[in-house]
């Protein structure tokens, strides 16, 4: 009969006891237990040179294999990963592919054996979830400066107890990091020198695409404005708000903020300079040797290029078509119209808004380009 698994080594002990007694030939034995004359010269042969370790089952893995990955090869890959451990097996293969493309690189999947076999993959219990796909922003960039995003990565003290607010700014087709800053706070006061520095270095985008909060936003003003805000629809950027409470809309950002913090701030450093070096410093390797998948695994400053809108010297005042009504806002952020004070926003206050009647009593009231709100003089009541 066969030998059954539980039974296979008191089985092939019990044949080879017997082999050795001399009282059976092998033909009669390999009958008896079920088993071919080559298998039972093949456990006598093993318990003559191993004992009964030789009876127990051996490896059936290739001793070698004229395909696998020599060892310089397999610590190149490691080595690079060491320098970037949140960096993939596609990653790692297109950064090393770019610099020797005469070599024969393995596969992803065997890198990520290596990977794993050296201890440099973290196991996860539960599959990460992807972003859901509602709610996807009004621009797709199809070039680089349509769309700049931008936003606050979440607090942290660095060693010295201070609190570091790192301001990023990206740009939305290509990935370019324009910026990383680490502030003091979310004031517009700390937020809008690194916005003029990085318009004077890369010129303006069409658009900004930012969160709700501040200093991008606020809840107490028509059209959310702030003063951040207003200055940038005075430049004619556009303004491209995500819905409160999906960050999904801003996604890729999202996901550089995990890297970033991954390899930056986990410990924080001992202070805000040092800080800011390693900002800087993964700014440049993000920017410069990062592969991208979504960018066909060019690095982003492979694609991006400054925009053809230069910062200008000196912001012209907007301009309304003659129909419109042209009204100053106050210090306090309203304006007076027929006798009746409106209140726009504090960010507006010296700016000039014009009003366009659309229909009889209805009044149209804009910023620039952007539409602030909707007024019927019969309620006497604007309406976002």
């Amino acid at each position: 009969m066969p030998w059954e698994e539980m039974t296979r080594m008191k089985r092939r002990v019990e044949f080879v006891v017997a082999f050795d007694s001399c009282q059976y030939s092998m033909t009669e034995l390999c009958k008896r237990y079920g088993i071919s004359r080559k298998t039972g010269y093949k456990w006598a042969d093993r318990y003559g040179t191993e004992g009964v370790e030789g009876l127990k089952d051996h490896s059936r893995a290739p001793r070698r294999c004229p395909h696998g990955t020599s060892s310089e090869i397999s610590e190149k890959l490691l080595e690079l990963r060491r320098s970037h451990p949140t960096w993939g097996p596609r990653k790692l293969l297109a950064w090393l592919r770019k610099r020797e493309p005469e070599t024969l690189w393995p596969a992803a999947s065997t890198v990520g054996g290596i990977l794993k076999r050296h201890g440099l993959v973290e196991e996860h219990n539960r599959p990460r979830q992807p972003w859901p796909s509602s709610g996807r922003p009004s621009v797709q960039a199809e070039a680089a400066n349509q769309v700049w995003t931008c936003d606050f990565k979440g607090q942290f003290r660095t060693g010295d107890g201070r609190l570091c607010y790192p301001l990023t700014v990206a740009d939305g087709f290509s990935r370019f990091l324009l910026a990383i800053q680490g502030l003091d706070s979310v004031a517009e006061s700390q937020a809008w020198p690194v916005f003029e520095r990085l318009f004077r270095e890369y010129g303006l985008p069409e658009a900004i695409r930012s969160d709700n909060g501040s200093p991008f936003a606020s809840a107490r003003a028509v059209a959310r404005l702030s003063r951040l805000s207003v200055r940038w629809v005075k430049l004619g950027i556009r303004l491209e708000r995500i819905e409160p409470g999906h960050p999904e809309q801003n996604g890729r950002h999202e996901r550089m903020h995990r890297t970033l913090k991954q390899e930056t701030a986990r410990p924080p450093a001992e202070s805000q300079l040092t800080q800011q070096e390693r900002f800087e410093q993964f700014r440049s390797i993000y920017n410069e040797q990062r592969p991208h998948e979504a960018l066909g695994q060019r690095t982003p400053a492979e694609l991006y290029r400054p925009s053809a809108r230069a910062y200008p010297s000196r912001v012209a005042p907007l301009e309304y078509p003659g129909h419109f009504e042209v009204r100053w806002v106050r210090p306090n952020g309203g304006i007076k119209w027929q006798g009746q004070f409106l209140y726009l926003s504090e960010a507006l206050s010296g700016e000039r808004v014009g009003l366009e009647e659309t229909a009889d009593g209805v009044w149209t009231v804009y910023f620039g380009t952007l539409l602030l709100a909707r007024f019927d003089e019969r309620e006497r009541q604007l309406y976002g």
